[in-house]
């Protein structure tokens, strides 16, 4: 399909959708159930679906290829991101005439430029600056995204725009995510129907473990460069950063990584180490694993069937997590990761959070960053302490932060919490409020 895209410049557009049509206007062994061949569902597809892609780098770009080239003409991309050299060689929208320039802006002008009929409309901005009303325009939505916490944050954002009447789930609410990833020569893809299948936070546990490295190697004995800005990230920010005491390094923000990048320069000449580069240090911070090319070609192949299945139903969706490597061969599978009973996010069941009586609110905020069904990044919290809402602690801004500091130290007794008491959490990694029960153990 690659080839194909860069040389469609003359070619009658008419005559490209004969092979879609093949698979709308004809009865198969694979086709869904409710699936009624006719020559107006292409017409719906290129008229009717408006489908959202999150993200415009090495999987954006492929998806929005795939999603024009399948008669998808109707397309909305957000990317927060500006094109840089080092995206080139996968990005392959991207020129190097385009680099500083927003990458949705970019891309959506290329596949505009280049298929007819297909427009796409660029958001150079984050997901969280959009609201409901915006999402919920959406039938459907793909994410090529290198950020669990984005994509913690559009799962909780679908999440939020379902409908229940009577507790049973109304689902023309529901509107599908289908989420993409790669890590090297290794991806997933898979199919969301938020309310009725496991969400992203039912599969937090799928996501690979950070690498770490040892606290005492990077503080007595570097050794490679990613030792130097580890130092910078776990021991000089927290002391010396110029943005504020308690305030989160944010791995998009080019502020936070120029602080750390030009840090760890002066660590590493220190130790007489090379290699630290301001790509690296973002790298290192956000976790990044090199991207492979073929690896975001085969994943965004996938969600884009995806996609063009759950539009037509001319073939049974994936159900509904399938994993693909290909480090020595090709592999595959597909299996259906079931929707777990106490997701955090999706089930309706009320969360107990379990702690003791005499644990302060700092082993409170702790246990929310690092426990496995949780893994918060900033947690605010607030109470409901004798009919007034109560705050026990803000990340930001940093003058409330530094009032309520002292609450940290404090024991969840002497906060006034008891057992009983609804919590009211804030996270970056979700747009909704988590209510928790609280139950102190004595």
């Amino acid at each position: 399909m690659r080839n194909t895209f860069f040389k469609m410049t003359t070619v009658e557009w008419s005559e490209h959708w004969n092979d879609v049509r093949k698979l709308l206007e004809r009865p198969g062994p694979f086709t869904h159930p409710d699936f009624e061949p006719s020559p107006e569902t292409l017409k719906v597809v290129q008229e009717n679906i408006k489908v959202l892609v999150i993200g415009a780098g090495g999987l954006g770009c492929e998806l929005l290829k795939d999603l024009a080239l399948m008669g998808f003409t109707d397309i909305h991309v957000i990317d927060m991101d500006t094109i840089d050299l080092s995206n080139l060689n996968r990005q392959f929208l991207f020129r190097k005439k385009d680099i500083g320039r927003p990458k949705a802006e970019v891309a959506a002008e290329f596949i505009n430029r280049r298929i007819a009929g297909c427009t796409v409309h660029p958001y150079y901005n984050k997901i969280q600056d959009f609201d409901e009303s915006f999402y919920r325009g959406f039938h459907l939505v793909v994410c090529g995204l290198d950020s669990i916490v984005a994509r913690r944050w559009i799962n909780g954002m679908l999440l939020s725009l379902l409908n229940y009447e009577d507790e049973m789930l109304d689902q023309t609410s529901v509107i599908p995510l289908v989420d993409g990833g790669t890590e090297g020569f290794r991806g997933n893809t898979r199919v969301i129907l938020p309310g009725l299948t496991s969400c992203i936070e039912c599969t937090l546990d799928l996501f690979p473990p950070q690498v770490n490295f040892p606290l005492c190697t990077i503080a007595h004995t570097p050794r490679l460069p990613e030792h130097c800005i580890e130092y910078v990230r776990l021991l000089s920010w927290p002391k010396d950063n110029p943005f504020g005491e308690d305030q989160p390094i944010d791995g998009d923000d080019p502020q936070h990584i120029t602080w750390i990048y030009e840090k760890a320069l002066k660590r590493a000449a220190e130790y007489s180490i090379s290699g630290v580069t301001y790509r690296l240090t973002q790298g290192v911070v956000k976790r990044i694993i090199p991207a492979v090319a073929s690896t975001n070609a085969v994943i965004a192949a996938a969600c884009a069937t995806e996609v063009f299945k759950l539009a037509t139903s001319a073939c049974t969706p994936m159900n509904n997590y399938c994993v693909f490597n290909d480090i020595d061969g090709i592999y595959t599978y597909t299996y259906e990761h079931e929707k777990k009973e106490d997701c955090l996010a999706c089930s309706q069941v009320p969360q107990n959070l379990e702690i003791n009586a005499t644990d302060k609110l700092q082993d409170l905020v702790k246990m929310l960053k690092e426990m496995a069904q949780y893994q918060m990044k900033s947690p605010a919290l607030q109470a409901m302490i004798n009919g007034k809402t109560k705050s026990l602690y803000l990340h930001s801004p940093a003058s409330i932060e530094e009032k309520l500091r002292p609450n940290l130290k404090k024991t969840l007794t002497d906060l006034g919490l008891i057992t009983g008491m609804e919590i009211a959490v804030a996270d970056v990694t979700t747009p909704n409020t988590v209510i928790f029960k609280l139950v102190l153990k004595s």
